[in-house]
């Protein structure tokens, strides 16, 4: 009897914890599973300000997949996917041209959303990546090393698009990152300017304004200059076209752009058929693709309602992987003949991290800021390494200087 073929799409916490849970979980023999990605490292993606900032080297956020994979159990396939073929049930990759699956898991991750605003692609940087978060690093590095030459005040300027999560922790690295920058090129740093914009009436829009009059005050004590209920317009190479009232525009230059507004699932979502919004697939209960029974969507790639507010839930890391749990399960469901359950987000609480020392969150209800929030943030971080890799990877990866 031909073993049924479980395809996995992407390695990143959905996706990786995904393989992990199915290895432990399969009998020898009870099928074949193949994991698709891009690298043959796994990286924290909660971890990239981290290292765009300068503040963690970017070997700390990244591990060898086959570190945490019984390579006798799942196949690593080190390619690019580039469309599903859901009539074929084929997976189109870049390299290895055609992969067939009995079940598919999609958790391709995200991809950056400019909304249309002209430039952003071409002159800003975004937080997506490994590779791209070193070169935001050098990329500042190198213009305060130009400024130490030629005296160009906006080489010191960066300018950060977004107040959300992503936006204000790699503001609060940074602001930790400029006193050590000045010193090692010999520069006055009052003359840094780090510019955050957003159009929202309010930084970390939802979030408790309790915890976010905090967080603002801490990073502006620390030099940091927020521009709320501001939008971008436009991006040059020069720095960034901010509105101000209905028609004027404010040109600010700028050495460093960096957007960190907004996010969408994959263009591999659109590209495969599937009904979607910005590359979100609203999955049914049991995470499967609306219309599917053998292709299951997770991670940021999926959507999923909050009930209460009828509003999707954000895409996280800690929602990726509670789903990972529930779709392991289904799928051996599908496999075994049992009976599929249902997905239910159960939110353990959230962090924002204002650098490696502060921080605001609310945990079980409960608001805490300050040095409790930055040690809750190592605990959150260091108990995704566990579950995917346990001990080992914990002892390997974890962050454990905590005051």
């Amino acid at each position: 009897m031909k073993k049924p073929r479980i395809v996995i799409l992407g390695a990143g916490y959905g996706g990786l914890l995904t393989a992990v849970r199915l290895q432990k979980k399969l009998n020898a023999n009870e099928a074949e599973v193949t994991l698709i990605n891009k690298h043959n490292y796994h990286y924290e993606t909660t971890w990239l300000h981290e290292a765009s900032a300068g503040t963690l080297h970017h070997d700390r956020l990244r591990y060898d997949i086959t570190s945490v994979i019984d390579k006798s159990k799942v196949n690593l396939v080190e390619d690019t996917v580039i469309e599903v073929n859901k009539e074929a049930k084929m997976v189109v990759c870049e390299n290895n041209k055609e992969i067939p699956y009995d079940y598919l898991v999609v958790a391709l991750g995200a991809e950056s959303e400019t909304f249309g605003i002209e430039g952003l692609k071409e002159y800003a940087f975004s937080i997506s990546s490994v590779n791209k978060a070193r070169h935001i690093r050098d990329h500042i590095e190198h213009q305060f090393a130009l400024y130490a030459k030629d005296k160009k005040e906006e080489r010191l300027t960066i300018v950060v698009g977004g107040a959300g999560f992503t936006g204000i922790e790699f503001i609060g690295e940074l602001a930790n990152r400029v006193p050590g920058l000045c010193k090692e090129y010999d520069i006055d740093q009052k003359k840094v300017r780090v510019i955050c914009v957003e159009a929202a009436p309010s930084a970390l829009p939802g979030f408790d304004p309790e915890l976010v009059s905090y967080a603002v005050a801490r990073l502006e004590k620390k030099g940091v200059e927020f521009m709320i209920g501001t939008p971008i317009k436009g991006c040059t190479e020069e720095g960034i076209i901010v509105g101000k009232g209905e028609e004027e525009t404010e040109m600010i230059p700028a050495g460093t752009v960096v957007w960190a507004a907004g996010v969408r699932g994959s263009s591999i979502i659109d590209k495969s058929g599937f009904e979607n919004m910005r590359g979100r697939v609203k999955v049914e209960p049991t995470l499967l693709a609306p219309g599917e029974d053998d292709v299951f969507v997770i991670g940021d790639c999926s959507l999923v309602i909050n009930e209460e507010i009828n509003r999707p839930y954000p895409p996280t890391a800690q929602i990726s992987m509670q789903q990972a749990e529930v779709c392991a399960k289904n799928i051996l469901a599908l496999v075994r003949g049992g009976q599929l359950e249902n997905f239910e987000y159960k939110p353990k609480g959230t962090v924002c991290s204002l650098g490696d020392d502060d921080g605001i969150g609310v945990v079980f209800d409960k608001k805490i800021k300050g040095t409790s929030a930055a040690i809750m943030k190592k605990v959150i971080d260091n108990r995704a390494l566990y579950m995917v890799g346990g001990i080992s990877l914990l002892m390997k990866k974890g962050k454990f200087k905590f005051l």
